[in-house]
């Protein structure tokens, strides 16, 4: 697991930091939205306390390195507005999974690819990484447009491999090599 230290990235438009025990209102304010979660590997939020609880899993596992998820804000205007997680390192293979949400009044904006460039850089430069992973719901176009822009590869699909809320979910896997970032035209900028 890599040895994290507290991290703030920037963007053009947003700030990425670690979360906060503040950040409850705001993170349950984004997974409690059926439609934020239509496509998560788990159904809305129902209770405040979820938040927290998940909060607390992000400060210890900043601790013992097997995660880290940036609160994301925008860069004039403090407060979560959506995250970018790094999460299930394996070490030997120097490798993740990324997953990110972010709330409805934020989509189409351009910020989960903004957020998720800053993260991946992060991950290949800062913690040398090889490898990141996603697993998104096939239906999910927003999120594979995202992954595609940021250079992932598709590389195979399972059939049913989440049951959501009582229904049968497809698992679309998505991969970037660091090779593959390397030689994005955007990388660096």
């Amino acid at each position: 697991m890599p040895n994290l230290t507290p991290t703030v990235l920037s963007t053009a438009r947003l700030r990425l930091r670690w979360m906060i025990e503040a950040d409850a209102p705001a993170h349950f304010a984004v997974f409690s939205d059926p439609e934020v979660t239509r496509f998560w590997s788990s159904g809305p939020w129902t209770d405040m306390q979820q938040a927290v609880d998940a909060i607390g899993r992000e400060l210890a596992a900043y601790r013992d390195g097997s995660a880290v998820r940036f609160a994301v804000e925008l860069a004039d205007q403090p407060g979560l507005i959506g995250t970018v997680s790094l999460h299930r390192f394996v070490d030997q293979s120097r490798r993740c999974e990324i997953g990110y949400a972010f709330g409805r009044e934020h989509w189409n904006k351009g910020y989960a690819a903004e957020a998720a460039k800053a993260v991946l850089d992060y991950g290949f430069r800062v913690l040398d990484l090889n490898r990141v992973e996603a697993d998104i719901d096939p239906r999910n176009l927003a999120s594979a447009r995202v992954l595609e822009r940021l250079g992932f590869r598709k590389e195979g699909f399972l059939p049913e491999r989440w049951i959501v809320q009582g229904e049968p979910a497809d698992t679309l896997y998505y991969g970037l090599l660091r090779r593959y970032w390397d030689a994005l035209p955007f990388v660096g900028s």
